[in-house]
């Protein structure tokens, strides 16, 4: 468990709209669906064609997926394709060889990486996953043909690409530079083409008086197409999240029960001591 813990805190995976240069990078909020069985199922039906080619995820059972309304019948005629039990792990073929040969390194197992996550960038993980996906973009110079906000250079390809369709990425930077023998303060601003080519365009700021600062804006050139990605990476996160701890929502459930009972308790006691001390000088 802890070197697969250690595995999913070495993949990166984060995004940002927004950051300022040496802060922590803001998250997107992901929509709470921990409750909808629904987005879970859809979620799940992503994860095992997307995900679970590269990635394994062999903490969880393709049969605790009844958990979230599914049966042993549906599982196997939608989620099984090479010859699985349901009783069987989520795991996958692809020898760790291969993978790092192919990708510089194997693909970590994604059963815990929302709680790693959340050890990692701060709680919610689901929140981690959910910005990461969702900050891919086109970059011809990158051997995959794909580069990442957060994770420059990650060997892991948008393999989600056809749902989320194409778009820009514009960034914007403001940073100190030397000019005929001072510093001055240069905006460049470079924008990525949904083909990956890029091109760059700098200033000087004359009267500037900020701090050095970076920024990330996306245009969807098919907004409804990114608007129904946006939707099922929310339920890619949601499942991730659920799957990292599938009982999350009975532990929750039983929590509420006991503060409660604790505070019937408190009550009780408290009334019992003032009786029994009532006559006591």
């Amino acid at each position: 468990m802890i070197k697969k813990i250690l595995g999913a805190i070495a993949l990166s995976l984060t995004c940002a709209t927004a950051m300022a240069a040496g802060e922590s990078i803001t998250l997107d909020k992901a929509p709470n669906r921990l409750n909808d069985q629904a987005a879970l199922q859809n979620g799940a039906k992503l994860f095992i064609n997307y995900c679970l080619n590269c990635h394994s995820a062999t903490s969880m059972r393709y049969n605790r997926l009844r958990d979230i309304g599914l049966t042993d019948i549906q599982i196997r005629e939608n989620l099984l394709f090479t010859g699985e039990k349901v009783g069987d792990l989520m795991t996958i073929s692809m020898d760790r060889k291969d993978a790092a040969a192919w990708f510089g390194a194997p693909a970590p197992d994604l059963s815990v990486m929302a709680r790693a996550k959340s050890i990692n960038a701060g709680p919610p993980g689901g929140d981690y996953i959910y910005t990461y996906l969702r900050t891919y973009y086109r970059d011809t110079t990158k051997p995959t043909g794909w580069n990442n906000l957060a994770f420059p250079n990650a060997g892991m390809p948008h393999v989600l690409w056809d749902l989320q369709g194409p778009r820009e990425l514009t960034t914007t930077t403001i940073h100190q530079v030397e000019r005929d023998g001072k510093q001055v303060w240069e905006k460049v601003e470079t924008k990525f083409g949904p083909q990956g080519y890029w091109d760059a365009k700098a200033e000087v700021l004359d009267n500037y008086r900020g701090s050095a600062t970076e920024s990330f804006a996306f245009k969807a050139l098919d907004p409804r197409r990114a608007a129904a990605y946006d939707d099922k990476v929310a339920d890619i996160s949601n499942f991730m999240t659920w799957m990292a701890e599938p009982v999350q929502l009975k532990r929750k459930q039983i929590g509420v029960w006991v503060m409660i009972f604790l505070g019937l308790f408190l009550v009780i006691a408290w009334r019992l001591n003032a009786s029994y001390w009532k006559h006591v000088k």
